[in-house]
C-alpha cells in the first residue's frame, strides 16, 4: 500500500506541474476522474499500460513516476 501512495502523489505532483486537472489527465487515459482520485490517494492499482499512457502524457520517463527517493 505504501508503494501505491508514493506513485500516487508522483503522479499528482507531476500532474499538476504541467497544470492538469484530474478531468483532464482522465480523459487522456480514459479513466474517470474517481479513479484518478482514487490512484493519487494510493487506493487503486493501475495497469502498467495506464502508467506509461499517464508517463507519456505528462512528458516524462515512467521511471520518474516510481521513483520513490
Amino acid at each position: 500500500m505504501l508503494r501505491a501512495k508514493l506513485l500516487g502523489q508522483n503522479i499528482k505532483k507531476y500532474r499538476e506541474k504541467r497544470g492538469l486537472t484530474q478531468n483532464e489527465l482522465a480523459e487522456y487515459v480514459n479513466l474517470s476522474r474517481e479513479y484518478i482520485a482514487d490512484i493519487e490517494r494510493g487506493l487503486k492499482n493501475i495497469s502498467l499500460r495506464k502508467l506509461y499512457m499517464i508517463a507519456d502524457i505528462l512528458k516524462i520517463k515512467c521511471s520518474d513516476l516510481i521513483n520513490f527517493d
